[in-house]
């Protein structure tokens, strides 16, 4: 096993650094190091842990002078046993991984705990992405006790310091020279124990329920967007907030349209004959139908656009547009009639093709 750093090396601070000095630079190696911010990293993990371990010394006044004058041997022997995991690290750190940058620990001052997130996928038509919509959705989720408040305990008592641990959460045993810690089998390190449960959660503070939470979609929402409903999530813990909804949006795509950010695309068919003579049409739009003008002459795939035709905008400004592409229809069958005016008509151009071919071919003599 390699030998341990000295943690004013670690911390980067002298050893006569005052308090504020050490939790600075334990904010600045924390916020570096965090796993949240390097997933995967062993090497930023482990120097985490490093960091912590150092600064949960450096901070306490007692173990502090134990370690300036014994070193990592004097605290070995005083019972300390180093980096004491994530949890532990995060509940006894919450001012430094909440106050100052925001993750990390999930506990309220009072010792409560956030509730967990919940995710919920909501599917949504093309006509209610692009319009918006209000929908009621059912949430299956834990939520606190109503009869004992989150207490865990019947109503009229209250809880007892736990008597194997004497309310520390932790049982403490020497091995020679060691001690070692380990959570409280009894209370499950919580330092209390509840002798009379409550009869509707059983003392779990909780109790599962359903719930039907309405969600405020916006207009010109996408697949994969993601909508949060604070507090929506599962109940807090002795007295914690409550944790977040996250509602992922899923499109359902749409018999006409297509969708370019905001903007919708839509292929109109016409026939050769209303290409070639114009026309005017109607078209779907978003909002109903409307009146597209083809003017003579209209090539196959020649665009329209119909200017804020399309969808909104979700940072609330304008719309998109709606993009007409024109696919041209040729007959597969005709009737004699149409066959003998369109030959009467393949005449007419034919004559002109040649005479412009007589043209170039003259110009281009050899």
């Amino acid at each position: 096993m390699a030998a341990k750093r000295d943690y004013y090396e670690v911390l980067g601070v002298s050893r006569d650094a005052t308090d504020s000095d050490i939790k600075a630079k334990y904010r600045k190696l924390a916020l570096k190091y965090h796993p949240d911010r390097n997933p995967g990293d062993k090497q930023a993990e482990d120097n985490f842990k490093e960091a912590s371990e150092a600064y949960e010394v450096l901070r306490d006044p007692q173990k502090r002078r134990i370690y300036d004058q014994y070193g990592h041997e004097g605290l070995e022997g005083s019972g300390f046993s180093g980096f004491r995991g994530f949890e532990d690290i995060f509940s006894s750190f919450g001012d430094i991984f909440e106050d100052f940058f925001g993750f990390g620990n999930r506990r309220s001052r009072g010792g409560g705990q956030r509730g967990s997130d919940l995710r919920y996928d909501l599917t949504l038509t093309f006509m209610e992405a692009a319009f918006g919509v209000n929908k009621e959705i059912d949430v299956t989720k834990m939520q606190t006790c109503s009869n004992c408040q989150g207490s865990g305990c019947q109503p009229g008592t209250s809880p007892q310091t736990c008597h194997a641990c004497h309310g520390t959460g932790q049982i403490s045993r020497s091995q020679g020279f060691f001690t070692v810690r380990t959570t409280c089998p009894s209370c499950r390190g919580e330092g209390k124990s509840i002798p009379n449960p409550c009869s509707e959660c059983k003392g779990a503070g909780q109790v599962r329920v359903k719930k039907r939470v309405s969600v405020k979609v916006p207009a010109g929402v996408h697949s994969g967007l993601r909508l949060r409903l604070t507090g929506e999530g599962q109940a807090g813990i002795r007295g914690g907030l409550p944790g977040d909804l996250h509602v992922f949006i899923q499109v359902k795509s749409h018999d006409y349209f297509t969708r370019e950010d905001t903007h919708v695309i839509c292929e109109v068919p016409i026939s050769f004959i209303q290409a070639a003579l114009g026309d005017e049409i109607k078209i779907p739009t978003l909002k109903g139908e409307t009146i597209l003008k083809i003017p003579k002459g209209t090539q196959p795939d020649d665009v329209f656009r119909l200017q804020g035709e399309g969808i909104p905008s979700l940072q609330g400004y304008g719309r998109g547009d709606q993009i007409i592409k024109i696919k041209v229809k040729i007959p597969t069958s005709l009737n004699s009639k149409q066959e003998e005016l369109l030959r009467d008509f393949a005449k007419l151009e034919s004559n002109k093709i040649s005479t412009k071919l007589k043209k170039i071919l003259k110009g281009n003599a050899f």
